[in-house]
């Protein structure tokens, strides 16, 4: 039987008359046990089992999985620089139990309705102080993992709060092998390792790579999501939910003892967040599974983020694109219309500057674009490089008209004339850091859109964040990407945001949140390159956030075809680019080729055509990081399927059920798959086409290269309709 330690206090308080000073020792012998015992809670699967007490006054927790210890006794706490800190001196004051179940329905997403069921325990902490201060930590345990999250009530001593740091433990019972990227305060864009977490200080000096902005951390700094696997064969991950008015969190590892430590991004003047109670960080979330198909297949950071603020969402939708971008990044075309030179937006007159003849924003190619488009079924054209004011430095208060267009590129006419063949443009606002100049002009380039019937952005953040000097991931910037995503929600746009801080769940509340990049992604191709590992790690780490606009179905790898000047390789086949259309979920995915490529493929082409956006189910199959993920996804409100695999560090050979399909009934199967001769750096081009009868009984065997994979078009057979073999 419990006892609340409020109970125990009403006992205690009667016991202290000294008249009765046996029934107080008697008391203190008797109950103190109790009021030093754990509060436990379990999931709902009675898989989890989380312990919160008071060790030595520090709020502390621990985390199980059956008997085995996921995270052992880590400290919780905040480090304060204007109030005495919430560390020590803690007695636990009262605790609350309860349970949620429900299902909801998200607008978009891998499943058309996700159910939400966890139990809940808050701990209130008291301080043992004169101050006598409340400090809450609610704990959510859901079947795959746990979210917590300290709450602050308004007290006298307890306002306006400076948090110095966030002093949240994560105590490792070994030395797991690791997936992570360098910790950064301002970038994401690091290829992933794979090393034990004691190697992570040696490996570091080459995990930190070139970027336009970077603010590396520290020797044994990473960010989150962290994935981690054990001896034992536990698959844990470590990340945050709900990131709103508050710092990213990264982790910092003491490689002595195993225990990681939150540290949370500074602002220009070092505040890691400043915040006015009653106020709630974000959720801190730990997954953990001997299956990696439960990681992937969890909706746990969704869950805990607020429901859908919007009251209507008919206007947000899926996007399939294709765009003039891919032959800026290979350095075939320019953003700019002009060189390089000093402009003043306002007074420099563009049509008078001589155009580099490589402008990518060219009225001529972006309808060569359009067409392309209009015959092959792509809703929406991206052009990059089309506003005044790429010629001169970004470092600049004044650096881009996001309402003005060079004189090659005739918005009006252009977006008339994608309309006339069914097709949105989509409009491109790239910062690179000078915020207050976005901000500024906000509203008047959300209009500029509505008034052209564009509804999708894509907005970017390359550079060090100007003028004020803080970073990416600080709190006044994680403020300024909710505040531009509210802002579109008020024009119905969707937004597209890059070299953002990496998404904690925030799709859910706000749903025209439709995309992000915060990772590493396909532009890097064109420059350091990616490991053939990469796209099998990211559905575990950068994937749990929110889907990314990852860019892929780059079918032509040697990048010297683009841009003779670009001596650089992708590693990867082509069948690896169109099993990620279905492996790296996002409801806005581009055909990121050029269409004079595509078209020499026609015949691969057809499957990044008919591959959907948004679905009614989604089946991992087989998964195993940085090695492979094969996932089979239905679309919305279709009975077909799409199945995706990408293959790692080494070459898989998959054996795909297909007992997801409906029983009775026969599917024509359509696969795609890497050739014999099939290899990331000499023949990535290979491949085979064919098609097979298949029913809910039927299994595929499929090899996959090192960097390769497959995919596979599945929809009902049609009466009389012919199977055939393709062979390319």
């Amino acid at each position: 039987m419990r006892l609340s330690v409020q109970l125990l206090r009403i006992w205690f308080n009667k016991a202290a008359d000294k008249s009765m000073p046996w029934f107080r020792w008697f008391t203190i012998l008797w109950f103190a046990p109790l009021a030093m015992a754990a509060q436990t809670i379990s999931s709902p699967n009675g898989q989890l089992t989380l312990r919160a007490y008071v060790s030595k006054g520090q709020p502390t927790y621990e985390l199980f999985y059956g008997d085995e210890p996921v995270v052992k006794p880590s400290h919780l706490g905040l480090e304060l620089a204007n109030f005495p800190s919430l560390l020590t001196n803690f007695e636990v004051a009262s605790v609350d139990s309860s349970s949620f179940d429900e299902t909801w329905k998200p607008v978009w997403g891998e499943k058309s309705a996700i159910r939400n069921r966890y139990n809940e325990l808050a701990v209130r902490f008291k301080e043992r102080t004169a101050a006598c201060r409340d400090m809450v930590v609610r704990f959510r345990l859901y079947d795959e993992g746990v979210g917590f999250r300290y709450e602050l009530p308004r007290q006298p001593q307890l306002d306006n709060v400076i948090v110095k740091e966030e002093r949240t433990q994560f105590a490792m019972p070994g030395n797991h092998q690791a997936y992570w990227i360098a910790g950064d305060y301002d970038t994401n864009e690091y290829d992933y390792q794979i090393t034990r977490l004691s190697e992570i200080r040696q490996r570091m000096p080459k995990a930190v790579t070139p970027n336009a902005t970077q603010s590396p951390i520290g020797p044994t700094a990473v960010q989150t999501a962290l994935l981690m696997k054990t001896d034992g064969g536990l698959y844990i991950n470590i990340h945050e939910a709900a990131l709103v008015n508050y710092s990213a969190m990264h982790l910092v590892l003491n490689d002595t003892t195993m225990v990681f430590e939150s540290c949370l991004t500074p602002d220009a003047l070092g505040q890691k967040a400043c915040i006015r109670c009653p106020f709630n960080t974000p959720w801190r979330t730990i997954m953990v599974s001997n299956d990696p198909r439960t990681l992937l297949d969890s909706k746990l950071t969704l869950n805990l983020n607020e429901p859908c603020k919007l009251e209507d969402t008919s206007w947000i939708h899926p996007v399939k694109y294709i765009g003039v971008w891919w032959e800026m990044i290979t350095g075939k075309s320019t953003w700019s219309y002009a060189d390089y030179q000093p402009v003043v937006l306002g007074q420099t007159n563009f049509a008078k500057l001589k155009p580099t003849g490589r402008h990518g924003a060219d009225s001529t190619n972006v309808k060569r674009y359009i067409d392309f488009a209009a015959r092959h079924g792509f809703s929406q054209v991206l052009v990059e490089g089309w506003n005044e004011g790429w010629e001169d430095n970004w470092r600049k208060l004044h650096n881009y008209s996001f309402t003005e267009a060079y004189p090659d590129y005739p918005l009006q006419r252009l977006q008339a004339y994608a309309q006339e063949r069914g097709v949105k443009l989509m409009m491109h606002h790239e910062t690179s850091s000078s915020v207050l100049n976005y901000e500024r002009q906000l509203d008047d380039a959300y209009k500029l859109m509505n008034s052209h019937g564009i509804d999708v952005v894509k907005s970017g953040y390359v550079g060090d964040i100007f003028p004020n000097g803080g970073h990416h991931f600080d709190q006044w910037m994680v403020e300024h990407y909710l505040h531009c995503i509210k802002e579109a929600a008020k024009h119905r746009i969707m937004v597209n945001a890059h070299e953002a801080v990496r998404p904690t769940g925030l799709c859910r509340t706000y749903p025209n949140m439709i995309g992000n990049e915060s990772a590493r992604g396909t532009e890097f191709h064109a420059m350091e390159g990616c490991s053939p590992g990469h796209v099998a790690i990211l559905p575990f780490t950068r994937l749990m956030g929110g889907p990314m606009d990852y860019t892929p179905g780059i079918f032509e790898t040697d990048i010297s075809k683009v841009n003779p000047n670009n001596k650089c390789r992708m590693r990867a086949t082509l069948c690896n680019q169109l099993a990620l259309y279905v492996v790296l979920y996002s409801p806005l995915q581009m055909a990121a080729d050029l269409p004079e490529n595509y078209e020499k493929h026609l015949d691969a082409f057809q499957f990044i055509k008919d591959v959907a956006v948004d679905w009614d189910d989604s089946h991992y199959l087989e998964a195993e990081p940085g090695e492979y993920i094969t996932v089979a996804r239905k679309a919305k409100g279709s009975p077909n399927w799409f199945v995706g695999c990408v293959a790692g560090l080494h070459a898989h050979m998959a054996n795909v059920s297909l007992s997801f399909l409906e029983p009775g009934k026969k599917y024509l199967a359509t696969i795609y798959k890497d050739g014999a001769k099939a290899d990331i750096d000499k023949f990535t081009a290979d491949y085979v086409i064919e098609q097979r009868t298949v029913t809910h009984r039927s299994n595929l065997r499929i090899r996959a290269v090192k960097g390769g994979g497959f995919a596979i078009s599945i929809k009902p057979l049609e009466r009389g309709e012919k199977v055939k073999k393709v062979k390319k």
